[in-house]
Parts: structure tokens; C-alpha cells; sequence
């Protein structure tokens, strides 16, 4: 293991990695451009080869080891993302890999993980858990552990995410890199402060899982007593202990996110840049309006696109509701011939597109005035929703907004 993170090492380790790494140019963002004030610049790491940004440190690691380390077998444990760069990995190198993942982990990563030669061990609520058996497995079993943060030679494959982002873009001002561990933060914040100390770098956390912004109020690693965030990439009890003192000197700042920012941020994403995002890849652009700044040039690195598709329609469908571009309204009307079609010409009349329709006429036993009728409703907007709500209730029907679910069943 490196000793210590050098510019010698980040160099030979972009050397190295470049023979399995895509190249991610930079993508400018005008639609955040223009909500921000600043000029946005992604680094989509969810296009990497593995889908995400982890295949650079597991490698750079793995082309570390002895070939007796090697040959004993591989083991980590991993949420998924480093789980697929240590499978990869370890295939390209022919050497026998063994992942253990926690038991929420997204099909997608499980059987991508599979899918390059590696046993997949499910094992554990969070990756804490799942890290402490792999270690288990490793001390039986003889195998090297690859740990997916706090170790210095991953720590510096990481970094090579900003080496490209600096050649790419070398007047950067801000690089905003998610957190869960810390370990692309330690390379990315301590290559960029080597290449350039102006530039500054912004750690990006769950704000169900910031574990590492507890750890620098605390000025030591500290351990949360559990983690609630859909950034399952990012869901981390425990920073890393050894990277931590990089942090502490190469950190500019933390910016936490709600996970209800990262629903509108994944729809954001899908509509203006035609790119999945994972959660975890989402928390730097939710960051983006938390970024106190303006006419800076901003990164934001989309740390990995791999997502199930049942967690894929949920956020769609949940993005879409929290636009205001799906609700539903409960009404009452009288249980008569064309009452129905009344209330239908008037949501047609204002572009409203009805999806769903629920008519219950045993809501009351006079049906005459208590039919209830629930209206799930696509519109274009808030103002679009609100015009619709307040036309219905000029003629009447005194609409009740209420929780929209199963919009697709």
C-alpha cells in the first residue's frame, strides 16, 4: 500500500487505468447554467465502463498486488459499484473475485457483478455490515481484501477523476464530488490541491448518511448509529480512518442533501441531458443550488448510472409528482347521467390529461349528492395544476388534492 498520496503515484496510476478506462469528456449543462448562475460542467463517470466511477480505483489497486496476493483470491465488499470495478478487475487480471454485497443492494448491480466472473455473497442491511463479514471471509479464507475507500492506493486511482477534469477544464473554480466512504473525495480533493490550490473542492453527503461531515465537526473518524437515504451508493456509517487526515487538509467544505432533491434532480437529469443518474451520482447536482456562488466555472461529478428499473419508475414517477405534473383530486358530484362527462369537458378544456379514474358511488348513502370521484391528472406544471384545481372549484366540485400512488398500475 502507498505510504502516502503523491503526484508521483496519481500519475503512474492514470497511466495505468487508462488501458480499462472510458473516456468521460466533460458535458456542459446550459439548463443548470441558467438555474444556477455558474457554468456547469458534468463529469459523467455513469458512462464509464462498469457504470461508474469505482473500475479506476479497484484496478489501480489490484495492479499493485503481488501475483501470490493475487492468485490467493479477491475480496471486497461493496454496495455495488466497486463490487463491478473489483469483478472487472479481477478478470482482467484472472484471478478469482468474491463480493460481498448488502441484501438491498439493486438487482442490476448483483447480476452485473455476476456477470464478470465474481461470487456475489448477499450479506448484511448496510455496507458496513456486509465490510465486516468480507473481512471475516478474508481472515478464514486467506484472501486480499480490497477494501472500496479507505485505502490509499484506491483512494489514488480515484483521483485520476480529477487529473482528466483539470485537462479538460483547467480553470475550474469549484469540483463537486460525492461522499460516502470518502475515497474519491480523498483523490479528488488531493490531486486537485496539488495541480491547483485555488481550485476548491466540495464533498457532497446524504443528509441521511453524513458521516463524514459528523466526523470533521468531531475532528475525528465517527461512527452514525444508522443511515436512512435512497443514495444506496452513499448509505456509510463509517468514513474511512486512514484517508481522513487527507480530507481534513484537501476538503473546502460539505453540502448535505435531502433525498427528496435527489427524486426532482434523477427526472432533471432523464428530460434535459438524456442521462441515467443513480442517487448517489445525483447528490452533486442537487448541491448545485446549495453552492453559494455565482459566474463560477462548477463540476459536479456524476459519480455512477447503475439503477434497477423498479427503483427507475418509482423515481420517475415520484419526480413527476413532485413537479406538479402528476396529482390527484377527490370530488363529490350527484350520481346522474352526464355529471361525469361535465367535470371531464372542464379538465379537457384546460389541456388536463386524465390518467386515472376512481368512481366510487357508495361513498354515501344519498347518492343523489355523494358520489365521490377521484381524478389522477397529468398537467404541465404548478401554475398549469393550480389553474385546473381552482377552475373546478368555480363550478362547484370543491376538489380535495390528495397523496397521487400507482399512477402506472
Amino acid at each position: 500500500m502507498a505510504e502516502e498520496l503523491t503526484l508521483e503515484k496519481f500519475e503512474e496510476a492514470y497511466n495505468i487505468i487508462k488501458k480499462v478506462v472510458l473516456p468521460t469528456k466533460l458535458v456542459e449543462s446550459e439548463y443548470y447554467s441558467n438555474l444556477t448562475g455558474n457554468k456547469v460542467f458534468f463529469k459523467p463517470e455513469n458512462m464509464q465502463l462498469t457504470g461508474a466511477y469505482k473500475i479506476r480505483g479497484a484496478y489501480y489497486k489490484i495492479s499493485t498486488l503481488t501475483d501470490e496476493e493475487r492468485q490467493k483470491g479477491l475480496i471486497t465488499a461493496s454496495a455495488g459499484n466497486h463490487a463491478q470495478g473489483v469483478a472487472y478487475a479481477a478478470k482482467a487480471y484472472g484471478v478469482k473475485a468474491t463480493i460481498v454485497m448488502p441484501s438491498s443492494t439493486p438487482l442490476i448491480k448483483v447480476n452485473r457483478t455476476k456477470s464478470y466472473g465474481a461470487e456475489v455473497i448477499l450479506y448484511g442491511d448496510v455496507y458496513d455490515e456486509s465490510c465486516a463479514y468480507a473481512l471475516e471471509l478474508a481472515e478464514d479464507k486467506g484472501y486480499t481484501f480490497i477494501h472500496p475507500f479507505d485505502d490509499l492506493d484506491v483512494a489514488t486511482g480515484q483521483g485520476s477523476v480529477a487529473m482528466e477534469i483539470i485537462k479538460e477544464l483547467p480553470f475550474v473554480d469549484y469540483i463537486l464530488v460525492p461522499i460516502g466512504g470518502g475515497g474519491l473525495a480523498t483523490g479528488v480533493s488531493t490531486l486537485a490541491k496539488m495541480m491547483n490550490p485555488n481550485i476548491k473542492v466540495i464533498g457532497v453527503e446524504p443528509a441521511g448518511a453524513n458521516c463524514m461531515q459528523v466526523s470533521l465537526k468531531n475532528k475525528k473518524v465517527t461512527t452514525l448509529p444508522m443511515v436512512d437515504t435512497i443514495a444506496d451508493g452513499t448509505a456509510v456509517k463509517t468514513p474511512g480512518s486512514k484517508i481522513f487526515p487527507y480530507i481534513q487538509k484537501n476538503l473546502d467544505g460539505i453540502i448535505t442533501v435531502e433525498d427528496n432533491e435527489l427524486i426532482v434532480c434523477f427526472l432533471d437529469m432523464l428530460e434535459n441531458h438524456k442521462m441515467l443518474v443513480e442517487n448517489s451520482g445525483l447528490l452533486t447536482v442537487a448541491a448545485l443550488k446549495h453552492l453559494n456562488v455565482k459566474g463560477q466555472k462548477v463540476v459536479s461529478i456524476l459519480s455512477g448510472g447503475n439503477m434497477d428499473m423498479i427503483t427507475f419508475a418509482s423515481l420517475v414517477q415520484h419526480g413527476l409528482i413532485a413537479r406538479s405534473r402528476i396529482f390527484t383530486v377527490s370530488t363529490l358530484l350527484p350520481d346522474k347521467p352526464g355529471a361525469l362527462m361535465n367535470i371531464s369537458k372542464i379538465i379537457a378544456d384546460l389541456q388536463g390529461n386524465i390518467i386515472k379514474l376512481e368512481h366510487n358511488q357508495f361513498v354515501s348513502i344519498n347518492r343523489n349528492s355523494a358520489v365521490e370521484l377521484v381524478i389522477t391528472l397529468e398537467a404541465f406544471g404548478p401554475e398549469h395544476k393550480q389553474l385546473i384545481i381552482n377552475t373546478l372549484a368555480e363550478h362547484g366540485y370543491r376538489p380535495k388534492e390528495k397523496m397521487t400512488t400507482g399512477i402506472y398500475n
